[in-house]
């Protein structure tokens, strides 16, 4: 129970990643808020939490509108009196096409979702992490910071590049509060994300090449888990990972060194 004690929120925890991580998190001791656009989603991982004996409440927002993370940083201080661990974990995959193909209004909302809703999350809650210091963890990708091979995610890896970028601007500006700053980098994952994926004429980005066998080599090609990423969450939210700030970390079985 490495985290008895701590206040966590965890964005985007209605499913994969968010919720792996949540659970993890609450297993430890912390009480969770689990934030997240889909009520039922994140109403099932805070049952989860409470029926495995754990502390947790349910915020439904989307981080990319002010008034509404207003409203859940709100409910969740005045539940559980401070912050402790912050989580940026929601996001969309979004288009992926020709960047002549692709909209203006799909590069916006690509945007939106995984920078405004990132920087909205940390606005409104380094103002209580500055009290005690504590930890904030990002959850980038490969794409835009290892790989660039993803037909057509020119919008999505400029913003999972743009997110170690703020990472690492945060670790000095919030070092002085005791406050660390990390990234995760996650390749390839078993989650539900592909739901927010559209693909357009991939042929017309692709670059051919033939890969190893086993595209993951530590695993002879087989996805990473949701748990895999939880993992090292939970070590870069606890004292373990006290003296580690501005890092990305990535988790993805060698992958993107074959990319």
């Amino acid at each position: 129970m490495e985290l008895q004690g701590k206040i966590a929120l965890v964005t985007g925890a209605g499913s994969g990643i968010g919720k792996a991580t949540a659970l993890k998190l609450a297993a430890e001791g912390a009480k969770v808020a689990v934030l997240s656009r889909t009520e039922s989603e994140v109403l099932q991982t805070c049952n989860e939490i409470i029926a495995a004996g754990g502390q947790s409440i349910e915020l439904t927002a989307d981080t990319s509108d002010e008034a509404q993370m207003r409203a859940a940083i709100d409910k969740m201080t005045e539940s559980f009196g401070g912050i402790d661990i912050v989580v940026a974990n929601a996001g969309i995959n979004g288009v992926w096409a020709p960047i002549d193909d692709l909209k203006p209004d799909e590069w916006d909302r690509t945007m939106t979702v995984n920078l405004r809703g990132t920087y909205m999350t940390l606005h409104l809650t380094v103002p209580y992490l500055k009290t005690n210091g504590g930890s904030i963890v990002v959850v980038s990708s490969i794409n835009g910071t290892r790989t660039f091979t993803t037909p057509g995610a020119t919008a999505y890896a400029a913003t999972k590049a743009a997110q170690v970028a703020i990472v690492q601007q945060l670790a000095l500006e919030l070092g002085k509060h005791g406050i660390r700053v990390n990234a995760v980098c996650p390749g390839a994952i078993e989650t539900s994300i592909a739901a927010n994926t559209a693909s357009r004429h991939r042929e017309e980005t692709e670059v051919p090449v033939i890969w190893p066998e086993g595209e993951i080599p530590i695993t002879g090609g087989k996805a990473g888990s949701s748990d895999d990423v939880a993992e090292t969450i939970l070590f870069l939210a606890s004292e373990r990972a006290r003296h580690i700030t501005g890092t990305p970390v990535w988790i993805d079985g060698g992958q993107g060194l074959l990319r």
